[in-house]
């Protein structure tokens, strides 16, 4: 079973996310790159959210503003939890758009297959 960090990003692979035909185009250390840096970029991003919510919440002074930080809060959080979808499938896109927000560099996907990282550098680009 997967082990939680202390922001609730689950650090290993599930049993249920490396069954055989899963990743079928992926070798294990692959996976094991994947998770990693999706683990690391998601601690990342929501290391940013809190920052920022700290920093909100701060300024918070009436009744309205408190709830006007709760929405952002609610719309952040749907926007990072439809974000980070570590399946096969859009893994890929994913990574792409990590290294182009800054939240993951190419040098932390080495390992990966040649093509896997070419896809990656070029859809970062756009």
């Amino acid at each position: 079973m997967a082990e939680q960090s202390m922001i609730g990003v689950e650090t290993a692979l599930a049993p249920s996310e490396t069954a055989p035909g899963l990743w079928p185009d992926w070798s294990e250390l692959e996976q094991r790159i994947a998770r990693t840096a999706y683990d690391t970029a998601h601690s990342r991003a929501l290391a940013s959210l809190i920052i920022e919510i700290q920093l909100q919440a701060a300024l918070v002074d009436s009744a309205a503003a408190l709830w006007q930080l709760h929405d952002y809060l609610s719309i952040q959080r749907h926007r990072i939890e439809g974000r980070f979808d570590f399946r096969p499938q859009p893994i890929l896109f994913l990574f792409a758009s990590l290294v182009k927000d800054q939240l993951l560099d190419l040098a932390e996907l080495e390992g990966l297959a040649d093509a896997k990282l070419a896809k990656i550098r070029a859809m970062a680009q756009f």
